[in-house]
């Protein structure tokens, strides 16, 4: 499972609900990156979609703490272990947000995908600093890229404590 995500260099992600600042690179970006996957998300985030609707062309699993709540086009999980026993390990998964659907499962992600948007607009929400963060370092940095005179790149973190985990098995050396 990965996470995907644009955070503002304060690691702010959003403000009522939505992205105070939108780079539209990062949205074509994300639909790359996301198409044809699985997507968590929680339901105040899809509420943000446009319509309100889960995301076309990908499976939606709709995570919300109202009993009744109801996503056509969803499956809808009440709680993280509902959530976890509906992601199939043969399917790319990303978690999408909000906020508390991030922290929530950003200890089960190997990977961040980063759209850092250099500016900061005024947020009421953060995503966690990875930087701050000793299990997590940049894989890769993309390019500085620029639009309307707003600078942003695409990151990838790793999550080290998969990487210790698969460093650590190692099968005994058999012979024929």
């Amino acid at each position: 499972m990965d996470l995907i995500v644009a955070v503002y260099e304060n690691w702010g992600i959003g403000k009522n609900g939505t992205q105070p600042v939108v780079v539209p690179e990062d949205r074509k970006h994300f639909r790359r990156v996301t198409g044809r996957s699985t997507v968590i998300v929680g339901d105040r985030t899809m509420a943000d979609f446009p319509g309100g609707r889960p995301l076309k062309n990908r499976r939606n699993i709709v995570l919300s703490i109202i009993p009744d709540f109801v996503a056509e086009g969803a499956e809808v999980a009440h709680s993280f272990a509902e959530a976890m026993s509906l992601v199939r390990e043969d399917e790319e998964t990303f978690v999408i947000g909000g906020a508390s659907i991030y922290r929530l499962f950003l200890p089960y992600c190997r990977r961040a995908y980063i759209t850092m948007i250099y500016t900061s607009p005024d947020c009421d929400v953060w995503f966690p600093n990875l930087d701050e963060l000793e299990n997590w370092r940049v894989e890769d940095e993309g390019e500085l890229n620029e639009h309307e005179g707003l600078f942003y790149r695409f990151m990838t973190y790793v999550n080290t404590d998969f990487e210790e985990a698969e460093e650590e098995y190692e099968p005994e050396d058999t012979e024929a």
